[in-house]
């Protein structure tokens, strides 16, 4: 449609100079001294315009003569970072494919034409990193920082601190991007890792609670982290029985009865001396989730006095038989009846018990329990046969 309007306008142009031709009677006289040119009007209007044009060409020529060596740096420039881009894409493709060596040199390309130098120090430091060279890789880490990095930079040598289980380095550098205001998940989840190196389990404990908070771990894995940090503690609070106290006082009641951390405080108090705990903790632990291993622990008992240990066993027979009536086929919580009675010197519930539970499974615990019974009993030739056929179990 331009086309045409354009062609139709040209069309009445031509016309129009046509008709002016005719109409016109003007000329144009130049004089200078002996010599004259005469032309007509119309011609000299278009020896004008053509002056005009011929001008303005010669004008822009110019123009573009003088400019081109501006052209030249700019067309330069423009090929050089179109190269370092490229460069820079390659750098990250051949990272992520694992290739290395052409990505630490695609990304030195990158850096030494000053396409986001930061960016390209930090691939051909990780870069480095894979391919066991700490000295390049820390050249690359500091020209990281220099190149404004900071924040990928710290990052990146936890994550390489982390994979050389350099854990106090990775909490240095995670802490420093923590101090800056980097507060996100993944710093986080690092934090995580070097503080379990550290074995700082009151740290573990608060970090698992952000992850949870934040949806940024699995809950089942947020609660192991959180089960491992209380059974660690309860460990490093295990060497004083006040000290063990408080800090069993200081756990959640919802966090006690997890079957992992109550079995850490049975053992512990067994170890302690303390009875009663250790009992409150297992009947919580089992009344929340029945568990084989709790059921095992509520049949040791710690060193107590002679009537002090009857006594305890006994009330922990009768519990033990109150969940008998829900669980009369489990073989562990048997062989506990059985433990618990031996100890409470009730020889014959004791060996019904421990038949019992062999009835329904075999186990070693259960035929060494009955053959130190049976010992006891003075009925030798029926403990041997329980002994030989313990040592055959796995």
């Amino acid at each position: 449609m331009r086309l045409l309007f354009w062609l139709v306008a040209l069309f009445a142009a031509a016309a129009a100079l046509a008709v002016a031709a005719r109409l016109d009677q003007g000329y144009v006289q130049f004089a200078y001294a002996q010599w004259r040119i005469e032309m007509s009007l119309l011609m000299f209007g278009v020896v004008a315009l053509l002056a005009f044009a011929a001008l303005h060409v010669l004008a822009r020529l110019l123009q573009h003569a003088f400019a081109l060596p501006a052209t030249v740096r700019a067309f330069r420039e423009r090929r050089r970072r179109d190269r370092a881009h490229a460069a820079l894409a390659d750098a990250l493709q051949a990272w992520f494919e694992g290739r290395y060596t052409r990505a630490e040199k695609e990304a030195a390309i990158a850096w030494e034409s000053g396409a986001a130098p930061g960016l390209a120090a930090i691939i051909a430091a990780r870069a480095a990193h894979e391919l066991g060279a700490p000295e390049r890789r820390m050249q690359w880490l500091e020209r990281a920082d220099a190149g404004g990095q900071h924040g990928a930079s710290q990052l990146s040598r936890a994550v390489i601190a982390l994979s050389e289980r350099d854990f106090r380095t990775a909490r240095e550098s995670l802490r420093n991007l923590q101090g800056s205001g980097a507060r996100h998940i993944a710093t986080l989840r690092l934090l995580m890792r070097a503080e379990r190196g550290m074995r700082n389990w009151q740290e573990v404990l608060r970090l698992a609670g952000q992850l949870g908070k934040r949806d940024a771990i699995p809950p089942a894995v947020a609660e192991d982290y959180r089960n491992q940090a209380l059974v660690e503690l309860l460990k490093q609070a295990a060497a004083d029985r006040t000290s063990f106290e408080e800090r069993w006082g200081r756990i959640p009641d919802r966090e006690r009865t997890r079957p992992r951390v109550a079995a850490a405080a049975a053992r512990h108090a067994r170890t302690l001396g303390l009875a009663g705990l250790g009992r409150e903790a297992i009947e919580r632990g089992l009344a929340a989730e029945w568990d084989a291993t709790l059921v095992s622990l509520y049949g040791e008992l710690p060193e107590l006095a002679q009537a002090a240990r009857v006594e305890e066993a006994r009330g922990r027979i009768e519990r033990a038989e109150r969940w008998l009536l829900d669980h009369a086929q489990d073989p562990q919580l048997l062989a506990t009846l059985g433990r618990l009675c031996t100890q409470a010197e009730l020889w014959g519930k004791a060996q019904s018990y421990l038949e019992a539970s062999l009835a329904f499974e075999e186990s070693r615990g259960s035929h060494l329990a009955l053959a130190r019974l049976l010992e006891r009993l003075g009925r030798g030739a029926e403990a041997q046969r329980h002994y030989k056929r313990a040592a055959e179990l796995p």
